[in-house]
């Protein structure tokens, strides 16, 4: 399938003070279409499409008297994104007593990087919920919505299809210490020991250049070949990402198995110096192997300086996503306990699109996705490249929403389209809140998991330097991820409320507020 480039939008340090909705789901299967600008002034979703010609817009005085006379934007359309690479980096500099750069923090990756206990569905697919809670503070007409996107559960070890992994290493130069090449092999070392008899894996390393160290080959009788294998990579000298990936692709087409999951796992630092180093050119060499036998890139980062932009940029646009390692509890998780989500997919091209309806809603900001926002009316168009997202994954998308005053009724509709993996089929899903759900408060309510949502997200905007207004400080965030961990028992957020006394720390108390902004999307 041919991919069209993804239309960007800035972000800007506007937002919050948190608040949120209650919803209800409801689904159906239909086609696509596009919005019309009565349909965005209603805040509605693109209607079903019929067919027929689509009109050009015309050039000249006119389009630009249209473009001047435009009624408010009330759609919200994004990609897909369940990488989680970022909060993984965050965590591990602030260990190493650095703040992040704010342009490696998105959101929501810090926010999917968490259980957020959404129903699912039992077939492929989604579900869709909506929920949230009035906010605190002096500015309660704000609201933090929350809209969750949810596949079925992933299946047992015993349960998937067989996979066959072609693992691509950095061996260069600046993998040369325990947390970077030691801690891939040690995670590979993980992996074999996992993995079942119909399972396979080749080995890729590239340095300067690339080399194939083991052909795809079935662990049943050969795990002893490969842990040799493993045990005998070496660091070598510059960092040639573009060879090991074409390499790599060659490999895994070489060694593709029907009826099995075929995947390429890039394991680096991501500091490119040698060869091509843009990840379109890199990737555009292998488009064929990934169109026509649908072989998806996973990328593992790790390393105290890690190139999270470039990893980022490959999986997205490699039809992917990316996580991050720091030791061997986090190679674990990713090789033993997540694996199958990792492996499988459910949906391909997954974009969702929130319609806000602007008789409720004054104006509205999506927190985050900004590398992964779609043009609205794109939406429905399949030949746009969305997310890959496998079974037993989440998606939260978080809203700061200002209601107008005296607000009663709908609210938004959210709508989930995806293709299927095997038949490219689309299918969608929606689900829609009201006023009515907006009564209970964030803090304290009876949805702890809202609650961490809303502390991870919160905790993300003040390393961006784009605190949201009102949001509490990093002191008070940390207390209640406290109150929070104890509460569910999940060590997870006692180590997010670890990094944010970090982060107070190095930050010495210092926050940025936000800023207003007009009606409708504030980007």
């Amino acid at each position: 399938m041919e991919h069209r480039t993804r239309k960007y939008r800035g972000a800007v340090g506007l937002l919050l003070v948190a608040g949120v909705l209650l919803t209800g789901c409801s689904g159906e299967d239909s086609g696509g279409g596009k919005a019309t600008s009565d349909q965005r002034r209603a805040g509605a979703p693109a209607p079903a499409y019929t067919g027929g010609a689509k009109e050009d817009a015309k050039d000249g005085d006119g389009a630009d008297r249209l473009k001047e006379s435009a009624p408010p934007d009330y759609l919200s359309t994004f990609a897909l994104d369940v990488d989680t690479a970022s909060y993984g980096y965050a965590r591990r500099t602030l260990d190493d007593g650095r703040l992040p750069g704010p342009e490696t923090v998105r959101p929501e990756e810090f926010v999917n990087s968490f259980r957020q206990g959404y129903r699912r569905p039992t077939g492929n697919g989604f579900s869709v919920s909506v929920d949230g809670a009035r906010a605190a503070g002096e500015e309660e007409d704000w609201s933090l919505v929350r809209v969750g996107l949810a596949t079925k559960a992933a299946p047992t070890t015993a349960e998937r299809p067989p996979a066959a992994l072609t693992f691509v290493v950095d061996v260069s130069g600046s993998m040369n210490s325990p947390d970077r090449l030691g801690l891939v092999k040690t995670s590979l070392g993980i992996l074999t020991g996992e993995l079942r008899d119909d399972d396979s894996i080749s080995l890729v390393t590239f340095s300067d250049e690339a080399e194939t160290v083991l052909p795809m080959t079935r662990l049943s009788g050969h795990r002893g070949r490969i842990r040799d294998a493993v045990d005998s990579l070496e660091p070598a000298e510059s960092t040639n990402v573009g060879a090991g990936i074409e390499r790599g692709y060659e490999e895994a087409v070489d060694g593709r198995r029907k009826g099995a999951n075929n995947r390429v796992v890039l394991l680096s630092d991501a500091l490119a110096n040698t060869g091509d180093t843009d990840a379109d050119d890199i990737l555009e060499r292998i488009d064929s192997a990934r169109r026509e036998y649908g072989i998806t890139l996973f990328g593992v980062g790790v390393g105290s300086d890690y190139g999270d932009a470039f990893m980022e940029e490959l999986t997205n646009k490699g039809d992917g996503h990316t996580t991050y390692i720091a030791d061997e509890e986090q190679a674990r998780k990713v090789f033993v306990d997540q694996l199958p989500a990792h492996l499988e997919l459910t949906a391909r091209d997954a974009k969702a699109q929130v319609a806000f309806d602007p008789k409720t809603v004054e104006k509205f900001k999506l927190i985050g996705y900004e590398d992964r926002k779609v043009a609205d009316d794109d939406f429905r168009d399949d030949s746009v490249d969305g997310g890959e997202v496998g079974p037993g994954h989440t998606v939260t998308a978080l809203y700061a929403v200002h209601l107008r005053d005296g607000a009663s009724g709908h609210v938004a509709t959210a709508t989930v389209r995806w293709l299927d993996p095997k038949t490219r089929t689309p299918h969608e899903k929606t689900g829609s809140v009201s006023t009515g759900a907006v009564t209970g408060k964030l803090w304290g309510g009876r949805s702890t998991r809202l609650q961490v949502t809303a502390v991870a997200a919160y905790f993300a905007e003040n390393l961006r330097g784009t605190a949201l207004p009102g949001a509490p400080g990093l002191g008070e965030l940390a207390d209640r991820a406290e109150k929070l961990a104890a509460s569910t028992e999940d060590t997870s957020v006692t180590k997010l409320a670890d990094a944010i006394v970090r982060a107070e720390r190095l930050k010495g108390g210092v926050r940025e507020d936000g800023t207003g902004a007009e009606e409708g999307e504030m980007d």
